[in-house]
């Protein structure tokens, strides 16, 4: 059995771990990085371009972000654009394509309106797109099956001219690749290389046990997905916490349906990712519709086993019992995770898919799409055993030991670069290393966060003009069928009102 000895090692090779990794070789004084992955292969889970949207996200049309968290995200999203455009990755890790949020009915037409005088500060490019500007730019979220405009009242915010898509998996293999590139620093990638045990040194450090070598780091760092809280509780770290699995799978489609990415309005009740269609890299920008949210007993997806790791990382009791009965008593969430378990049925499973999908497309027939097999990945959903709630978000134990397990669901891809540099200062400062932070700085970021630009005086005059469009094709339909005009009021109730 071999020994290695390392000042850092990373416990996964996703887009996480390879970030971290990437920082360290390019920022720091650090002379040596292991990187120990299970699989043959760097990204095969959740970072693979089957396993997720293939989105970044910036938290311009992501509905459930507060602006405070769309700030922060914004600047880790701008790190991953920052570094492919320094590297020269564009169209072939990144992509430009149009995206929108797309508001359906009166309530989430006006939610979208007032969100967009809010977050067109932080985001200036962002445009409001009526109806009739929707058929120009998605005609197909505007007519039925037959061709017919469809009825409610939409409205989008969006933009045409943003890095919007990244292949996380070709993203995670350039920074092994660019790492091991840098100078006076030594990187070791290790494949088929299942971590089995990790134990505090006598001496210093750590030590990682594998099936066949033994590893020595001064510090670790567990970017694991689900695993990485499995690890964490075989060490007696973050028992307070208990892992939910949900995976999420998707429909394809043989055709580009959309023009770019159109998300929904999210559903402010359910801690899931609201329907979405992107244009697929893998399929030439093809349509892929999902995800869908499955609660899985496994720990990852489309791999055998792990069932029993699901079980020991729940770590099931009264007060996780509790929590989870918190969550299906909520009837938004409980018809939500039912509909969704039947949507892994075969057969009836497209039928009750495309009522959904037609929100976003209302002429969407059941022959243009199929269930996309071998695509999704599984999030890991921490629930808090203390408070018996789920946490959204990204979860990481700090133990103050040497020892960091990051678990991270979406954004965790967009915000890889960010998360990093978290974890890198915090490893300088333990084990005493210098962070370049100037050059970080730099080359990868464009400011502090929160950094808001002057606010955009049109906006409330583009908003305006947009409700009069709407109310004109109001009064127009209402006369058609010899119906009262309807209520001006309407546009005129607070924001809070409309939730």
């Amino acid at each position: 059995m071999a020994t290695k000895n390392f000042e850092v090692i990373i416990v996964g090779a996703g887009v996480s771990g390879t970030a971290l990794a990437y920082e360290i070789a390019r920022y720091t004084d650090i002379k040596s990085v292991g990187i120990i992955e299970k699989y043959g292969d760097i990204a095969t889970l959740n970072s693979s371009a089957k396993g997720n949207s293939q989105t970044m996200h910036v938290g311009d049309i992501e509905t459930n972000y507060t602006l405070e968290k769309a700030a922060v995200t914004k600047r880790t999203a701008k790190m991953v654009e920052k570094y492919c455009l320094q590297h020269h990755y564009q169209n072939e890790i990144i992509y430009s394509h149009q995206k929108m949020a797309l508001g359906v009915g009166e309530k989430e037409v006006e939610f979208l309106l007032h969100r967009y005088e809010e977050f067109s500060e932080l985001f200036p490019y962002l445009e409001v797109w009526s109806k009739e500007r929707l058929k120009e730019l998605e005609p197909r979220v505007v007519f039925d099956e037959d061709g017919n405009e469809r009825k409610e009242n939409i409205v989008a915010i969006g933009t045409r001219d943003q890095w919007t898509t990244v292949e996380f998996g070709k993203l995670s293999k350039s920074f092994i690749e660019n790492a091991k590139k840098e100078s006076d620093v030594d990187v070791e990638l290790f494949l088929n290389t299942q971590v089995l045990d990790i134990e505090k040194s006598k001496k210093r450090g750590y030590i990682v046990k594998t099936a066949n070598d033994t590893y020595y780091a001064d510090f670790v760092v567990v970017d694991a997905g689900a695993h990485s809280l499995f690890l964490a509780h075989r060490m007696g770290f973050g028992l307070e916490l208990g892992c939910l699995p949900v995976a999420g799978s998707f429909y394809m489609t043989e055709q580009k349906l959309l023009n770019g990415k159109v998300y929904m309005v999210q559903n402010p009740k359910l801690p899931f990712a609201a329907l979405h269609g992107d244009p697929d890299v893998l399929a030439d920008g093809n349509t892929r519709f999902g995800p869908t949210a499955l609660v899985l007993p496994k720990l990852e997806r489309y791999k055998s086993g792990t069932y029993m790791d699901f079980w020991k990382t729940l770590r099931f009791d009264t007060k996780i019992a509790t929590a989870l009965w918190k969550l299906l008593k909520e009837s938004d969430i409980r018809n939500y995770l039912f509909r969704n378990f039947l949507y892994e049925i075969p057969f009836f499973n497209k039928y009750l898919f495309l009522r959904d999908a037609r929100k976003i497309v209302p002429g969407l027939k059941l022959d243009e799409f199929n269930y996309a097999p071998g695509f999704g990945g599984v999030r890991p959903q921490v629930l808090d055993k203390e408070q018996q709630k789920l946490m959204l978000g990204e979860a990481s134990i700090f133990t103050g030991e040497g020892l960091i397990f990051n678990m991270t669901p979406s954004p965790g891809a967009t915000s890889c670069l960010g998360n990093a540099e978290r974890d890198l200062k915090y490893i300088c400062k333990y084990i005493g290393k210098n962070f370049d932070e100037e050059k970080f700085n730099d080359e990868l970021t464009e400011g502090e966060y929160c950094a808001l630009p002057e606010p955009i005086a049109s906006q409330k005059a583009i908003v305006n003009l947009i409700r009069a469009e709407i109310a004109r094709t109001d009064e127009k339909y209402f006369k058609d069928m010899n119906q009262n005009k309807p209520d001006d009021t309407f546009w005129n109730k607070p924001h809070s009102k409309l939730k």
